[in-house]
């Protein structure tokens, strides 16, 4: 073992993300050994807490819906969830149990975690699990998830989740052993051992999803996963199911990724990552310095136009009169509120339509900056 994987040795909480085609069949149905496989990996993880994001659920609802694909369309692929994920959880309850291991599900979706208060509930919810020795076992609530609140792919799941716990390492388990600089299917090909940040992944063909067609990643979602993990001061660990062990264990294998940023807390990262704008505002010059350099609150007196149909709690985008959007942030006002308010001091806004209408369009802490 090398110095370069100390950290993941060390790490002693960890999130263990296993994709849908490591789990399953390419007809659809579960697969029972590579389940225990997996199980029996993690079982032996003395002293370490897990966290395991698991998909799988809409690829084990297939074959008992005489399904041969993932369909397109949401209605069936939430059909598919709800037959899946029980059979998902059952396999993993029986095959913990061997171990005398107890499970808890956890359902999100990206709506109960941008919010404030449902991101402390979340945040409760796996903290109680861990302290209490339950393996809590993590997948998107496809069986309720609109395309406005997916998280799309549960490796930009498994990358949040792990900003949420407050993990020491992410590991992300799928079909390929690791990050290659080609095609791995074609010769000459070469993994890539460490990735220190963007300008190592230059020029990299990053493949879709395989062709079983169960999954909805691939590598490109699992790059862009691992990024999400290591600006928040996480190292990331890519390889195949079949060598969790040793990734576990800190021994070279797959594609580390080093942590590019600083640990950071709260639901910034969620809101910024993992939640789609219902609409947006369009701010003057004056009140996009005062957002992204002074990091103020947006105050209507600093807004000049408004789109979308939104209402107050809803993630909406920040634009300057060019239209990039600048930031994004929960707003306080149903969209129809904001034509009035558009340009107006709070103060005489108080005095015009009541108390109620003296705050902020977006509080400064339901604000994050986006990269330009």
């Amino acid at each position: 073992m090398t110095a370069a994987r100390q950290d993941v040795r060390d790490a002693r909480r960890i999130v263990v993300k296993i994709g849908s085609s490591s789990l399953t069949t390419a007809a659809g149905g579960l697969d029972a050994d590579r389940v225990d496989a997996l199980v029996d990996v993690l079982v032996k993880q003395d002293g370490k807490q897990i966290v395991l994001v698991s998909s799988g659920a809409i690829a084990a609802g297939l074959a008992p819906l005489g399904l041969t694909r993932r369909p397109r369309d949401l209605a069936r692929q939430q059909a598919a969830a709800s037959v899946g994920q029980g059979l998902l959880l059952a396999r993993y309850t029986a095959s913990f149990a061997r171990y005398g291991r107890r499970v808890g599900q956890v359902l999100l979706t990206s709506d109960d975690t941008s919010r404030r208060a449902h991101y402390r509930n979340a945040y409760r919810t796996l903290e109680q699990l861990l302290t209490m020795g339950v393996m809590p076992v993590v997948n998107e609530n496809d069986t309720v998830a609109t395309e406005e609140i997916r998280f799309g792919d549960n490796d930009r799941l498994a990358a949040l989740v792990a900003h949420l716990v407050k993990a020491d390492l992410l590991v992300l388990l799928s079909d390929v052993d690791g990050l290659y600089d080609g095609d791995p299917s074609r010769p000459g090909a070469t993994r890539i051992e460490e990735v220190a940040g963007p300008a190592d992944l230059a020029g990299i063909e990053l493949g879709r999803a395989g062709r079983a067609g169960v999954g909805t990643g691939g590598m490109v979602t699992k790059v862009e996963a691992a990024a999400i993990a290591t600006e928040a001061g996480i190292p990331v660990v890519l390889t195949s199911a079949g060598h969790a062990s040793d990734a576990l264990a800190g021994t070279v294998t797959g594609t580390r990724f080093r942590p590019t940023g600083r640990r950071s807390t709260g639901r910034l990262l969620w809101l910024a990552h993992a939640s789609t704008p219902r609409g947006a505002v369009t701010l003057d010059d004056g009140a996009v310095r005062a957002v992204t350099e002074r990091r103020s609150s947006l105050l209507p007196a600093g807004i000049t136009a408004v789109e979308g149909d939104f209402i107050a709690g809803d993630p909406i985008e920040l634009r300057d009169r060019t239209g990039r959007a600048v930031a994004r942030g929960l707003v306080n006002f149903d969209a129809r509120e904001i034509p009035r308010l558009i340009g107006r001091s709070t103060r005489e806004l108080a005095r015009e339509l009541g108390p109620e209408y003296e705050r902020e369009v977006v509080h400064r802490d339901d604000l994050v900056l986006l990269r330009a």
